[in-house]
């Protein structure tokens, strides 16, 4: 992750037509070659109509909400917010929306009955959003990983990652072991059935990331 360094320019610096431009970023890196990325909180009502169109497509299916109204993610997202465990992110690359991130911590999580969860660890959840039409992205998601990485593991002061994709996410189980995470235990994800979150039973490949603090 050596090309990706802070950035503690003043938000003022970014171009005022920009959409994003005012909203205050927890984590900004410029990625040599590559550009800025910018990790913003999930505005649950605002990033709707995004986060929507992501979750909706077929390649989004291991997300578990294809076929929510723009409504009821709102809805899901407005939720995690008012968690202390939970959190979204919508991460912007030059200032276009380019993916969703959520992080939580494994003890308050169902993964966290699957493995034994160890001090430092944070999971997260990467949703990356759909390619333009013709674009290409060579190196692309691993330049993306590390500006991300940068945020989870020293940014909030951690020393491990841990991610849970469907183990029949083949695309996703790959990314990650390619972006150097280490394949775990194959586990079972019980079903979370509360008024408020609904998730179903997940078999699931963990894998981890160790970072240096």
């Amino acid at each position: 992750m050596s090309d990706a360094h802070t950035v503690n320019t003043p938000h003022a610096a970014h171009a005022p037509h920009r959409p994003y431009a005012s909203r205050e970023a927890v984590h900004e890196v410029r990625v040599d070659g590559f550009g800025t990325v910018r990790v913003l909180p999930l505005d649950a009502w605002a990033d709707a109509g995004a986060v929507h169109r992501w979750v909706s497509e077929e390649r989004a299916a291991f997300w578990d909400m294809t076929g929510l109204t723009e409504e009821q993610v709102a809805e899901i997202y407005a939720h995690m917010a008012t968690l202390d465990t939970h959190h979204a992110f919508l991460v912007l690359k030059d200032g276009e929306p380019v993916a969703l991130l959520q992080t939580y911590e494994p003890s308050a999580d169902r993964v966290g009955e699957c493995y034994t969860v160890e001090p430092g660890d944070i999971g997260i959840h990467l949703l990356l959003a759909p390619a333009a039409p013709g674009a290409a992205r060579s190196g692309w998601t691993s330049r993306l990983m590390a500006a991300l990485l940068s945020y989870v593991l020293p940014g909030l002061d951690r020393t491990r990652v841990v991610v849970d994709p469907d183990v029949r996410n083949d695309k996703a189980v790959t990314r990650f072991l390619r972006e150097g995470f280490t394949a775990g235990p194959v586990v079972t994800l019980p079903e979370v059935d509360l008024p408020d979150v609904y998730l179903p039973e997940k078999t699931a490949q963990l894998a981890f990331f160790s970072g240096c603090r």
